[in-house]
């Protein structure tokens, strides 16, 4: 059973903890995405916020990696979340005192990214740390789960909290979301992992996590594969509004509720994911999820009612989490713990930078074309994913029959 792994103490209490930070930050995020969108009416603007968001997660994880494997993961939580909540009271004081300006904006999307990116390395490491390697992928399906009971809370929330109390207000829950999870975290009682070459200077070690994934270039390729999905996730966040907006003539409400149905179908692949994999092989899974994900999104282009977004939104949450809770399994069980941290900035970066460029670019697209568009951008992406996927596999089946 996937909720075998609360029972020890440890990753309940982190298991808690991921979900009030992943409630926090999805709902400011969904509100900060129609709160530009309403004072502007530019979905190039948006675009360029999320831009900065990727631009600045992308700057910090070229040095977050090798920090992360040379400290204690817990404590860079626990530190990434206060800074976090100072940082968004301070941008909360400016809108109170001056109103609106899209400079506050644009440096919440700077802070937001800069810390999604230590976060997500370091609790990835962090779990890797604390569990057993056969809970892995009951680990990573709690995982999933707790980020998205986080995101659809949130996208449930968000769109009625800016609509009758106003963005100010979100801010203020995202903060006190971040200290309720350092909170949880402050609980977590364990041994941190022994630190390898602490002598070893800061670009050396640097270089070391280099070089252990240019000699696997199989695990480099799959963590590329990994992150596809989190860079269709990206998108989806830039075409939302406009399609909502334009294509099925929705407001604020049918906006959050779309972000909330993608967070049930993550949700769901929190229970479904494992059980697949078992009865279908994880090869074979992973392979029909990105099928059903590029079917899906072109539906999606080619609709405009609010049942077919809500229903495709759905699907969407459920492939793309489903992928990640297997993909990011098989990496736990084979990348070492001690370049876990480094291995997962490397493609932390590469997955923002994918998405910077997608963000900007596709901002412009819409504005210029159709909300739709995005969509069909979406399934070009995991349409790449499926390939790069297959042509690994089929080296990996090969390389098992030379060696028989």
């Amino acid at each position: 059973m996937v909720f075998s792994v609360l029972k020890p103490k440890n990753f309940r209490q982190y298991f808690i903890a991921d979900i009030v930070s992943g409630f926090g930050v999805g709902m400011s995020t969904i509100g900060a995405n129609w709160y530009l969108m309403d004072k502007t009416g530019s979905m190039t603007s948006v675009g360029l916020m999320l831009s900065l968001n990727v631009i600045a997660g992308f700057l910090i994880s070229a040095f977050a990696g090798t920090f992360i494997d040379k400290w204690n993961r817990k404590t860079i939580l626990i530190w990434a979340n206060a800074i976090r909540a100072v940082a968004l009271l301070l941008i909360l004081g400016g809108f109170l005192s001056t109103g609106f300006r899209v400079e506050y904006l644009y440096a919440f999307a700077a802070i937001n990214g800069m810390g999604w990116a230590v976060y997500m390395s370091a609790s990835r490491s962090f779990v890797q740390e604390i569990l057993p390697e056969k809970d892995l992928i009951h680990g990573n399906s709690l995982i999933e789960i707790s980020l998205q009971v986080g995101m659809f809370m949130a996208g449930a929330l968000s769109g009625i909290l800016y609509k009758y109390v106003g963005f100010e207000v979100i801010l203020l829950l995202n903060a006190l979301a971040f200290i309720v999870s350092s909170f949880f975290l402050r609980r977590i009682k364990h041994t941190p992992l022994p630190i390898e070459n602490r002598g070893e200077s800061y670009l050396d070690s640097f270089k070391d996590g280099l070089r252990y994934l240019a000699e696997r270039p199989y695990l480099f390729v799959l963590g590329i594969v990994s992150i596809i999905p989190l860079v269709s996730t990206m998108v989806y966040n830039v075409v939302l509004p406009g399609y909502v907006n334009e294509a099925v003539k929705g407001d604020s409400v049918v906006f959050g509720l779309s972000d909330m149905f993608y967070g049930v179908g993550g949700l769901l692949s929190g229970f479904l994911a494992a059980p697949l994999a078992r009865k279908l092989s994880q090869n074979g899974t992973i392979l029909l999820l990105f099928i059903v994900s590029v079917l899906n999104l072109v539906a999606i282009a080619f609709g405009s009612t609010v049942l077919l977004l809500y229903f495709g939104s759905v699907l969407i949450g459920l492939t793309n989490s489903s992928l990640r809770i297997l993909i990011t399994t098989e990496l736990m069980e084979s990348v070492s713990k001690s370049y876990m941290g480094r291995a997962t900035s490397v493609w932390m970066g590469i997955s923002l930078l994918l998405q910077t460029v997608s963000a900007t670019g596709l901002g412009v697209v819409i504005d210029r074309y159709s909300p739709g568009v995005g969509f069909l951008c979406m399934s070009g992406i995991m349409l790449l994913g499926l390939v790069l996927y297959v042509v690994l596999s089929s080296r990996s089946a090969r390389k098992v029959t030379l060696e028989v």
